[in-house]
């Protein structure tokens, strides 16, 4: 099981932090990421990191402005978000995977989060 937190309401330039808790039954998994979701538009890629070597990857939109990390003892993942712009509203979701496979690519996932909504008023 999944459990996102951390969204709100920022004003444009703001900061956001978001965890993603997994909890549970305990089992192997490649990675972690982060996925979002505007009204009227696809869920899309925000980023990722892969527990080998500690590997991530982002949306082109995010880089330089968010950073994934994960605490492994504590099974739980963030997303710093930094310099927010309204074109960053969305619903968050985490997502975990169980094997590897293209980390920018929602179908590599397995297990999903119920998503934490992220508000910037500009």
């Amino acid at each position: 099981q999944l459990q996102a937190s951390g969204g709100g309401l920022v004003q444009a330039g703001g900061s956001l932090r978001l965890s993603c808790a997994a909890s549970g039954r305990t089992f192997k998994s490649y990675g972690m990421g982060w996925f979002r979701q505007a009204p009227g538009k696809e869920r899309e890629f925000v980023a990722a990191i892969s527990w080998i070597g500690g590997t991530t990857y982002y949306a082109d939109s995010v880089k330089g402005r968010f950073t994934i990390s994960s605490d492994n003892a504590a099974n739980t993942m963030y997303l710093q978000m930094n310099s927010l712009k309204p074109e960053d509203t969305a619903l968050y979701y985490c997502a975990l995977k169980i094997y590897s496979g293209n980390s920018y690519y929602s179908p590599s996932y397995d297990y999903w989060g119920q998503g934490t909504q992220v508000t910037v008023s500009s």
